[in-house]
């Protein structure tokens, strides 16, 4: 009797949770917004990647051009552009697209700018599943005139 509890416990459970749960997200992965916790806005709370691909872990990418030339200077718009278009670049060469970020962590110089980084950021990722994002402001990025940085965790299906 006590296993005929403990299975209709996890059966509760997870009926409990699967409406939060997003079944039809790319590559098998699962995005939950758990009830109990705030109605994110333009993230997704848990992302859940089965063990069946490659992970990739981008470097953190700035508004350098490919020459490195720091594009947008004193422009938090035309960074984040030049950024999220890094990402896009870093991504294609291994296979991968902004469909398969699972996590961002963005860092600025200025949370005053944040409508400015979600209209560029929502010209990349999917936004009907977005990845798991953690965004930080600091007082300085590693050099002068940079005005923010992201760091991207893809899976890419096997």
């Amino acid at each position: 009797m006590p296993r005929l509890s403990a299975l209709c416990c996890a059966l509760f459970g997870l009926m409990a949770v699967a409406p939060a749960m997003a079944s039809d997200s790319p590559a098998g992965i699962h995005h939950l917004n758990p009830a109990g916790l705030s109605k994110p806005t333009g993230y997704t709370h848990v992302v859940e990647v089965p063990n069946t691909g490659r992970t990739l872990y981008l470097s953190g990418q700035i508004a350098l051009d490919a020459q490195g030339k720091l594009i947008g200077a004193g422009d938090f718009a035309k960074q984040a552009d030049q950024v999220f278009a890094n990402i896009k670049t870093a991504l294609e060469a291994s296979g991968a697209s902004f469909d398969n970020v699972v996590k961002l962590n963005m860092y600025v110089t200025d949370m005053s700018q944040l409508q400015a980084l979600r209209t560029a950021r929502d010209k990349y990722i999917n936004t009907r599943h977005p990845p798991a994002s953690t965004l930080v402001e600091v007082s300085k990025l590693a050099r002068e005139g940079l005005l923010l940085e992201i760091e991207a965790v893809a899976v890419v299906p096997q």
